[in-house]
């Protein structure tokens, strides 16, 4: 695993110095900390160094309990990602959604449904990947003057130059950490164009790791296949912001985010002429569709990868 390595400024080293001894500082007894207005420049290097001790102590320590089954760092240790890393886990995956509307039916978190089970499965097909918090606000629409999905209650949206710098610090934050490969995947239209550009700002300034940006999971047509594969024809067009593949999708997940049970009530059980009922058969579909896409998916990364190392 590649060391961290510092890129501060002589100033900013001695601005971390400061609030690290001031942790430090404030973690001593009450008394010991009152004193701490006295202390010479050497107390206070000294201080440091024994704090530094104990964190480097730390970061080498043996992890106490068995490793969690899990690609997603959110739901690891710091201490099994650690050790998946010292493993050859050496891709991290940013995946971004969207809070969005998207018809009477389907929760404003459609993007970020489908990424719960997409993400998984790339990176456990990968084998060497995680997963990094799926990014769920994203450019929507103007917000001062609502365009696009802002004009709909719930949707919440970025400035583009707020999600592009989200995504430098995030993808930056990886890299710090020893992962190699940077891998960006958008389930939304809109996301496409700002990781495009960050992968491309950060390969630039990059020289130890690599920003790749996969389309292609994007533009994977999946009515194509499901028409020709599986054959699946929508023969209406509802109008709403919903697909007969995104719902199938999402119901790998839950089924409760495309209201299954209200509609089969309600008599609105389909989406573009497609019946979503059995939500068993729906759900199979949906695993399908979830592996074609996933195949693809993985196939590009690896290219990717493969590409950069040339």
């Amino acid at each position: 695993m590649r060391a961290a390595r510092s890129t501060l400024t002589p100033l900013a080293t001695l601005v971390a110095i400061s609030v690290a001894v001031s942790v430090a500082v404030a973690a001593l007894p009450a008394g010991a900390a009152a004193q701490n207005r006295e202390m010479t420049p050497e107390e206070r290097a000294r201080l440091m160094a024994e704090y530094e001790a104990r964190i480097d102590a730390e970061l080498v320590s043996e992890r106490p309990i068995e490793m969690f089954d899990s690609i997603w760092i959110e739901e690891l240790t710091w201490m099994e990602v650690r050790d998946m890393m010292a493993d050859g886990y050496n891709i991290a995956i940013i995946s971004t959604g969207g809070i969005e509307q998207n018809g009477p039916y389907v929760a404003t978190g459609k993007h970020n449904y489908v990424l719960q089970g997409t993400c998984e499965a790339i990176a456990r097909e990968l084998g060497t990947a995680l997963c990094a918090p799926i990014m769920k606000l994203v450019p929507e629409g103007n917000i001062d003057e609502p365009s696009g999905h802002m004009r709909y209650p719930g949707t919440i949206s970025l400035r583009q130059e707020t999600f592009e710098a989200v995504l430098d610090d995030v993808a930056s934050s990886l890299r710090a950490h020893g992962f190699e490969h940077i891998v960006f995947i958008g389930d939304s239209g809109g996301n496409v164009q700002g990781m495009a550009n960050v992968a491309a700002r950060l390969n630039e300034r990059w020289d130890d790791a690599h920003a790749h940006h996969i389309p292609e999971y994007y533009r994977y047509g999946g009515g194509d296949f499901l028409e020709s594969e599986l054959g699946i024809v929508e023969t209406e067009n509802d109008g709403i912001h919903d697909s007969f593949g995104i719902t199938s999708l999402m119901m790998t997940v839950d089924p409760t985010v495309v209201r299954y049970d209200q509609r089969v009530k309600a008599g609105l059980a389909k989406i573009n002429g497609v019946p979503i009922a059995p939500k068993e058969k729906t759900i199979e579909i949906g695993l399908k569709l979830q592996a074609y896409r996933t195949a693809l998916t993985v196939e590009k990364i690896r290219e990717s990868i493969a590409n950069a190392g040339s």
